[in-house]
Protein backbone atom coordinates (compact mmCIF):
# COMPACT_ATOMS: atom_id res chain seq x y z
CA UNK A 1 0.00 0.00 0.00
CA UNK A 2 1.34 3.44 -0.96
CA UNK A 3 1.03 5.48 2.24
CA UNK A 4 1.25 9.26 2.63
CA UNK A 5 2.10 11.36 5.67
CA UNK A 6 0.02 14.28 6.90
CA UNK A 7 2.47 16.69 5.27
CA UNK A 8 2.24 14.87 1.93
CA UNK A 9 -1.57 14.81 2.04
CA UNK A 10 -1.66 18.51 2.91
CA UNK A 11 0.59 19.25 -0.08
CA UNK A 12 -1.49 16.98 -2.34
CA UNK A 13 -4.77 18.63 -1.33
CA UNK A 14 -3.22 22.11 -1.02
CA UNK A 15 -4.40 22.43 2.56
CA UNK A 16 -2.75 23.30 5.85
CA UNK A 17 -1.58 20.35 7.93
CA UNK A 18 -3.79 21.52 10.78
CA UNK A 19 -6.82 21.25 8.49
CA UNK A 20 -5.87 17.68 7.55
CA UNK A 21 -5.54 16.75 11.24
CA UNK A 22 -8.96 18.24 11.99
CA UNK A 23 -10.57 16.39 9.07
CA UNK A 24 -8.99 13.12 10.21
CA UNK A 25 -10.18 13.60 13.80
CA UNK A 26 -13.73 14.15 12.51
CA UNK A 27 -13.45 11.11 10.19
CA UNK A 28 -14.01 13.35 7.17
CA UNK A 29 -11.08 11.88 5.24
CA UNK A 30 -9.86 8.26 4.92
CA UNK A 31 -6.89 7.59 7.22
CA UNK A 32 -5.32 4.91 9.39
CA UNK A 33 -3.54 4.78 12.74
CA UNK A 34 -2.67 1.08 12.46
CA UNK A 35 1.03 1.84 13.09
CA UNK A 36 0.34 4.39 15.81
CA UNK A 37 1.05 7.22 13.38
CA UNK A 38 -1.50 9.03 11.23
CA UNK A 39 -1.12 7.77 7.64
CA UNK A 40 -3.18 7.99 4.46
CA UNK A 41 -3.58 5.52 1.59
CA UNK A 42 -2.85 7.35 -1.65
CA UNK A 43 -5.39 5.18 -3.49
CA UNK A 44 -8.15 6.00 -1.00
CA UNK A 45 -7.29 9.71 -1.00
CA UNK A 46 -7.53 9.75 -4.79
CA UNK A 47 -10.90 7.94 -4.66
CA UNK A 48 -12.08 10.32 -1.93
CA UNK A 49 -11.24 13.33 -4.10
CA UNK A 50 -12.94 11.79 -7.14
CA UNK A 51 -16.06 10.98 -5.14
CA UNK A 52 -16.42 14.61 -4.08
CA UNK A 53 -15.83 16.15 -7.49
CA UNK A 54 -18.64 18.28 -8.95
CA UNK A 55 -19.14 17.14 -12.52
CA UNK A 56 -20.97 18.79 -15.41
CA UNK A 57 -24.55 17.70 -16.01
CA UNK A 58 -24.56 14.36 -17.82
CA UNK A 59 -20.87 13.66 -17.15
CA UNK A 60 -21.42 11.43 -14.13
CA UNK A 61 -22.79 8.59 -16.20
CA UNK A 62 -24.79 5.83 -14.57
CA UNK A 63 -22.81 2.66 -13.86
CA UNK A 64 -23.42 -0.38 -16.07
CA UNK A 65 -26.17 -2.81 -14.96
CA UNK A 66 -23.76 -5.20 -13.24
CA UNK A 67 -23.78 -7.00 -9.90
CA UNK A 68 -20.21 -7.51 -8.70
CA UNK A 69 -18.84 -9.13 -5.58
CA UNK A 70 -19.32 -12.33 -3.68
CA UNK A 71 -20.82 -15.39 -5.32
CA UNK A 72 -24.12 -16.10 -3.54
CA UNK A 73 -26.41 -18.87 -4.86
CA UNK A 74 -29.72 -17.55 -3.51
CA UNK A 75 -28.94 -14.00 -4.63
CA UNK A 76 -27.86 -15.10 -8.09
CA UNK A 77 -31.13 -16.98 -8.48
CA UNK A 78 -33.06 -13.87 -7.33
CA UNK A 79 -31.19 -11.65 -9.78
CA UNK A 80 -32.39 -13.89 -12.60
CA UNK A 81 -35.92 -14.56 -11.38
CA UNK A 82 -36.63 -10.92 -10.57
CA UNK A 83 -35.93 -9.84 -14.16
CA UNK A 84 -33.45 -7.28 -12.83
CA UNK A 85 -31.31 -7.52 -15.95
CA UNK A 86 -28.15 -7.25 -13.87
CA UNK A 87 -25.16 -9.15 -15.23
CA UNK A 88 -22.93 -11.06 -12.80
CA UNK A 89 -19.24 -10.50 -12.07
CA UNK A 90 -18.51 -12.65 -9.02
CA UNK A 91 -14.85 -12.29 -8.07
CA UNK A 92 -15.07 -11.80 -4.32
CA UNK A 93 -16.33 -9.20 -1.88
CA UNK A 94 -13.45 -6.73 -2.15
CA UNK A 95 -13.40 -6.89 -5.93
CA UNK A 96 -17.09 -6.01 -5.92
CA UNK A 97 -16.45 -2.93 -3.79
CA UNK A 98 -13.58 -1.89 -6.05
CA UNK A 99 -15.79 -2.12 -9.11
CA UNK A 100 -18.53 -0.15 -7.36
CA UNK A 101 -16.04 2.55 -6.34
CA UNK A 102 -14.73 2.79 -9.92
CA UNK A 103 -18.19 3.08 -11.44
CA UNK A 104 -17.94 -0.37 -13.06
CA UNK A 105 -20.90 -1.91 -11.22
CA UNK A 106 -24.31 -0.80 -10.05
CA UNK A 107 -24.54 -3.19 -7.10
CA UNK A 108 -21.99 -5.00 -4.95
CA UNK A 109 -22.42 -7.89 -2.53
CA UNK A 110 -20.11 -8.58 0.38
CA UNK A 111 -19.69 -10.42 3.68
CA UNK A 112 -16.49 -9.19 5.33
CA UNK A 113 -16.12 -9.39 9.09
CA UNK A 114 -15.26 -6.08 10.73
CA UNK A 115 -11.72 -6.46 12.14
CA UNK A 116 -12.42 -4.20 15.13
CA UNK A 117 -15.87 -5.37 16.16
CA UNK A 118 -18.44 -8.16 16.03
CA UNK A 119 -20.27 -6.87 12.95
CA UNK A 120 -19.79 -7.23 9.23
CA UNK A 121 -19.09 -4.95 6.25
CA UNK A 122 -19.42 -1.51 7.90
CA UNK A 123 -15.72 -0.87 8.47
CA UNK A 124 -14.78 -2.13 5.00
CA UNK A 125 -17.41 -0.01 3.24
CA UNK A 126 -16.38 3.11 5.13
CA UNK A 127 -12.72 2.52 4.31
CA UNK A 128 -12.98 1.43 0.68
CA UNK A 129 -15.78 3.49 -0.88
CA UNK A 130 -15.11 7.19 -1.61
CA UNK A 131 -18.69 8.31 -2.32
CA UNK A 132 -20.68 10.11 0.40
CA UNK A 133 -24.00 8.60 -0.76
CA UNK A 134 -23.35 4.91 -0.15
CA UNK A 135 -25.96 2.66 1.44
CA UNK A 136 -25.91 -1.01 2.38
CA UNK A 137 -29.02 -3.16 2.64
CA UNK A 138 -29.09 -6.51 4.45
CA UNK A 139 -29.65 -9.46 2.12
CA UNK A 140 -29.50 -12.29 4.64
CA UNK A 141 -27.70 -13.87 7.55
CA UNK A 142 -25.95 -17.06 6.46
CA UNK A 143 -24.75 -20.12 8.38
CA UNK A 144 -21.03 -20.70 7.81
CA UNK A 145 -19.23 -23.96 8.49
CA UNK A 146 -17.00 -26.61 6.98
CA UNK A 147 -17.99 -28.32 3.73
CA UNK A 148 -16.93 -31.98 3.83
CA UNK A 149 -17.48 -35.09 1.71
CA UNK A 150 -20.78 -37.01 2.05
CA UNK A 151 -20.84 -39.00 5.27
CA UNK A 152 -17.96 -36.92 6.68
CA UNK A 153 -15.47 -39.82 6.25
CA UNK A 154 -12.69 -38.05 8.19
CA UNK A 155 -15.07 -37.36 11.11
CA UNK A 156 -14.28 -33.63 11.15
CA UNK A 157 -16.13 -31.97 14.02
CA UNK A 158 -14.62 -28.51 14.38
CA UNK A 159 -11.70 -26.29 13.40
CA UNK A 160 -9.30 -28.11 15.74
CA UNK A 161 -9.67 -31.21 13.56
CA UNK A 162 -8.09 -29.33 10.64
CA UNK A 163 -4.81 -29.71 12.55
CA UNK A 164 -5.53 -32.94 14.42
CA UNK A 165 -6.82 -34.98 11.45
CA UNK A 166 -4.86 -33.23 8.67
CA UNK A 167 -7.60 -33.11 5.99
CA UNK A 168 -6.70 -31.46 2.71
CA UNK A 169 -8.00 -27.92 3.19
CA UNK A 170 -8.89 -25.78 0.19
CA UNK A 171 -9.08 -22.04 0.82
CA UNK A 172 -10.73 -19.16 -1.02
CA UNK A 173 -8.58 -16.31 -2.42
CA UNK A 174 -7.46 -13.27 -0.45
CA UNK A 175 -10.07 -10.53 -0.63
CA UNK A 176 -13.06 -12.84 -0.38
CA UNK A 177 -15.36 -12.72 2.62
CA UNK A 178 -14.95 -16.45 3.23
CA UNK A 179 -11.16 -16.15 3.38
CA UNK A 180 -11.24 -13.21 5.80
CA UNK A 181 -13.66 -15.13 8.03
CA UNK A 182 -11.57 -18.30 7.90
CA UNK A 183 -8.42 -16.40 8.89
CA UNK A 184 -10.31 -14.70 11.76
CA UNK A 185 -11.72 -18.01 13.03
CA UNK A 186 -8.34 -19.74 12.91
CA UNK A 187 -6.72 -16.85 14.77
CA UNK A 188 -9.48 -16.73 17.39
CA UNK A 189 -9.09 -20.49 17.92
CA UNK A 190 -5.34 -20.10 18.44
CA UNK A 191 -4.49 -22.51 15.63
CA UNK A 192 -1.19 -22.40 13.77
CA UNK A 193 -2.21 -21.96 10.14
CA UNK A 194 1.17 -23.29 9.00
CA UNK A 195 0.18 -26.68 10.43
CA UNK A 196 -2.82 -27.02 8.16
CA UNK A 197 -2.63 -29.51 5.30
CA UNK A 198 -3.45 -26.74 2.87
CA UNK A 199 -3.72 -27.40 -0.85
CA UNK A 200 -1.66 -25.16 -3.09
CA UNK A 201 -4.56 -23.93 -5.24
CA UNK A 202 -7.57 -21.79 -4.31
CA UNK A 203 -11.28 -22.10 -5.06
CA UNK A 204 -12.51 -19.01 -6.87
CA UNK A 205 -16.13 -19.55 -5.75
CA UNK A 206 -17.86 -21.65 -3.11
CA UNK A 207 -19.35 -23.64 -5.96
CA UNK A 208 -15.83 -24.49 -7.14
CA UNK A 209 -14.90 -25.45 -3.58
CA UNK A 210 -17.90 -27.75 -3.28
CA UNK A 211 -17.22 -29.38 -6.66
CA UNK A 212 -13.61 -30.14 -5.77
CA UNK A 213 -14.67 -31.71 -2.47
CA UNK A 214 -17.36 -33.77 -4.21
CA UNK A 215 -14.79 -34.91 -6.80
CA UNK A 216 -12.31 -35.97 -4.11
CA UNK A 217 -9.75 -33.27 -4.94
CA UNK A 218 -10.07 -31.70 -1.48
CA UNK A 219 -11.39 -32.82 1.90
CA UNK A 220 -12.89 -29.64 3.32
CA UNK A 221 -13.16 -25.87 3.19
CA UNK A 222 -15.16 -23.03 4.69
CA UNK A 223 -18.53 -22.39 3.06
CA UNK A 224 -22.23 -21.83 3.65
CA UNK A 225 -24.81 -24.49 4.44
CA UNK A 226 -26.77 -23.75 1.26
CA UNK A 227 -23.80 -24.66 -0.96
CA UNK A 228 -23.28 -27.93 0.91
CA UNK A 229 -26.90 -28.90 0.34
CA UNK A 230 -26.86 -28.03 -3.36
CA UNK A 231 -23.80 -30.21 -3.97
CA UNK A 232 -24.76 -33.18 -1.80
CA UNK A 233 -22.02 -32.53 0.76
CA UNK A 234 -22.10 -32.76 4.54
CA UNK A 235 -21.96 -29.55 6.55
CA UNK A 236 -20.12 -29.12 9.86
CA UNK A 237 -21.63 -26.04 11.57
CA UNK A 238 -19.26 -23.72 13.42
CA UNK A 239 -21.98 -21.71 15.20
CA UNK A 240 -21.20 -18.74 12.94
CA UNK A 241 -23.87 -16.63 11.27
CA UNK A 242 -22.45 -13.98 8.97
CA UNK A 243 -24.10 -10.92 7.44
CA UNK A 244 -24.36 -10.55 3.66
CA UNK A 245 -25.14 -7.01 2.44
CA UNK A 246 -25.94 -5.37 -0.87
CA UNK A 247 -24.09 -2.07 -1.41
CA UNK A 248 -24.86 0.72 -3.87
CA UNK A 249 -25.00 4.48 -4.26
CA UNK A 250 -28.14 6.08 -2.87
CA UNK A 251 -28.89 7.71 -6.22
CA UNK A 252 -29.09 4.25 -7.86
CA UNK A 253 -31.45 2.65 -5.34
CA UNK A 254 -34.53 3.71 -7.31
CA UNK A 255 -33.20 2.56 -10.69
CA UNK A 256 -35.38 -0.18 -12.27
CA UNK A 257 -32.85 -3.04 -11.92
CA UNK A 258 -32.48 -2.46 -8.19
CA UNK A 259 -36.19 -1.89 -7.60
CA UNK A 260 -37.08 -5.12 -9.39
CA UNK A 261 -34.61 -7.05 -7.25
CA UNK A 262 -35.71 -5.45 -3.97
CA UNK A 263 -39.38 -6.11 -4.72
CA UNK A 264 -38.62 -9.76 -5.48
CA UNK A 265 -36.66 -10.15 -2.23
CA UNK A 266 -39.88 -9.31 -0.38
CA UNK A 267 -41.89 -11.98 -2.22
CA UNK A 268 -43.17 -15.30 -0.93
CA UNK A 269 -41.36 -17.06 -3.77
CA UNK A 270 -38.03 -15.75 -2.52
CA UNK A 271 -38.72 -16.82 1.05
CA UNK A 272 -39.77 -20.30 -0.03
CA UNK A 273 -36.58 -20.64 -2.01
CA UNK A 274 -34.48 -19.54 0.97
CA UNK A 275 -36.19 -22.12 3.18
CA UNK A 276 -35.59 -24.87 0.62
CA UNK A 277 -31.87 -24.01 0.46
CA UNK A 278 -31.47 -23.96 4.23
CA UNK A 279 -28.90 -22.01 6.21
CA UNK A 280 -30.47 -18.57 5.71
CA UNK A 281 -32.01 -16.22 8.27
CA UNK A 282 -34.09 -13.46 6.62
CA UNK A 283 -35.08 -11.72 9.86
CA UNK A 284 -33.07 -8.59 8.99
CA UNK A 285 -33.60 -8.74 5.24
CA UNK A 286 -34.14 -5.26 3.75
CA UNK A 287 -32.76 -3.31 6.72
CA UNK A 288 -30.34 -0.46 5.97
CA UNK A 289 -27.06 -1.38 7.67
CA UNK A 290 -24.90 1.48 6.38
CA UNK A 291 -25.90 4.98 5.34
CA UNK A 292 -22.92 7.10 4.28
Amino acid sequence: MDLMTTTEVADYLRLKERTVYEMASKRQIPCTRATGKLLFSRKLIERWVEGRTDLPLGYDAAPPPIYAGSSEPLLEWALRESGSGLALLTSGSRNGLERLAQGEALLAGLHIKDPNGPGYNVETIGREIPFPDIVAVRFAERAQGLLVAPGNPLDIGDLDDLVARQPRVLLRPEGTGSRSLFDALVMARGLDESRLNRLSGEAQTEGDLATMIADGEADCGLGIAAVAGRHGLDFVPLDVWESFDLVLRRRDYFEPPVQKLMAFLRSDAFRRRAESHGGYDLGQQGQVTYNG
